[in-house]
Formats: structure tokens, sequence, C-alpha cells
């Protein structure tokens, strides 16, 4: 069964970490994984190195709770234009945010083999209820998270509230934030080559 709680979530992320042996990692937490990426590294801050956290935000961040009236309604203008839900999720409604998805999700289509499979109902639907948890629960107190962390994020982003990328900066002692203009949820997608840019650099 799939967790249903981000804390469940990172506990199992260290398990596995720690089954591969590895003794050392950077963590790159991308939406709800920015949300599992917080609490592994307050779990096992030894394990961490350096920290990347794309459009998320802290426990009880701004506008977090509720993600599942956001995807009804982009599931909803899917239907009406034919589009991804994704369009609607991750980019702006301009012309350059929908022509980004498009060339997001065409390179989505470039793995031939070894893909994925689909996202069940349930684990849909434990993502979604550890979003909402996640979003209602009281701060946690992140001052003690003393690793390097690259915080990115759109200025646009309808899922997780720009101005919560903001707020971990602040409560981060040893953040640096790279805000991509124009862009909503999926801003390392439409600049990935940027971001790609920012990872090596922020890594080094």
């Amino acid at each position: 069964m799939a967790p249903t709680t981000v804390e469940e979530m990172a506990a199992d992320a260290v398990a596995f970490v720690k089954a591969l042996g590895l003794e050392k990692i950077d963590l790159f937490g991308f939406s709800l994984g920015g949300f599992v990426a917080q609490a592994f590294v307050q779990r096992e801050p030894g394990l961490v190195r350096k920290i990347i956290l794309a459009g998320t935000g802290p426990a009880g961040g701004e506008g977090i709770s509720g993600v599942g009236g956001l995807i009804q309604n982009a599931f909803q203008k899917a239907g009406e234009t034919g589009k991804h839900p994704k369009h609607f999720l991750f980019f702006t409604e301009t012309a350059d945010g929908q022509a980004a998805g498009d060339a997001f999700l065409a390179r989505l289509e470039e793995r031939a083999e070894h893909r994925d499979a689909a996202a069940r109902d349930e684990t849909i639907g434990a993502q979604i209820a550890a979003i909402d948890n996640w979003g209602t629960s009281d701060a946690i107190d992140l001052s003690t998270v003393e690793h390097p962390v690259l915080v990115v994020n759109g200025d646009a982003d309808i899922m997780v509230p720009t101005v919560n990328s903001f707020e971990l900066a602040k409560r981060l002692p040893n953040a640096q934030v790279s805000i991509f203009p124009a862009t909503g949820h999926g801003a390392i997608f439409q600049h990935h080559k940027l971001f790609a840019q920012q990872v090596v650099e922020f890594l080094r």
C-alpha cells in the first residue's frame, strides 16, 4: 500500500538508500518529492551532502493543501481542449507556456523501453493525501538543516505557490534561490538546459 504521509515516504526513502549501501548522497526533490527530501534530511542528516528543492515548500506552506481541486480542474480543461492535464498543472496558459508543455510531453515519449508503469489510482490518492497533510501540518524547524540547498521554482507556480520557495530559503540557513520568469510548477522542465547547468555548478 502506498504511504499517505510525507514522513512515511521519507522513512521508505531512507531505508532504500541504506539498502543500497550508500554513505553520502545528494538529494533532489521535486514537488511532493521536495517535501520528502525535507523530512529525509531531518531523519538522516549525515547521509546527505547537498539538496535541491524544486517546485516545493515547507510544511504548512501557503496554498499547498487542496491540490485535489487543482488536479480536477486540470483534467476538466484537458478534456475540453484535448490537451494533457500537465499543460495546466505544470505550465502557464500563455503561448510560450503551452509550447513548453508540448515539448516536455514529447521528451517524455522519447524513451521507448524500460518506461515506468502508469501510477495506479490508489497511488495518486495516497500522494494527494500526503500533500494535503503536509499543507495543513504545523511548520517544522528547518534551522538545523545546515546543508547547502538550491531552491528552484517558476514565478507563477499554482500547485505549490512560488511564495513557498522564498519561505524555504528564509528558513534554511544555507540556501540559494533560483526563480525562472513566466513559468509555473514545471519551470525546471521548461528551462531544463539552464536548470541542468545550475545543478552542475551547485553540486560541483
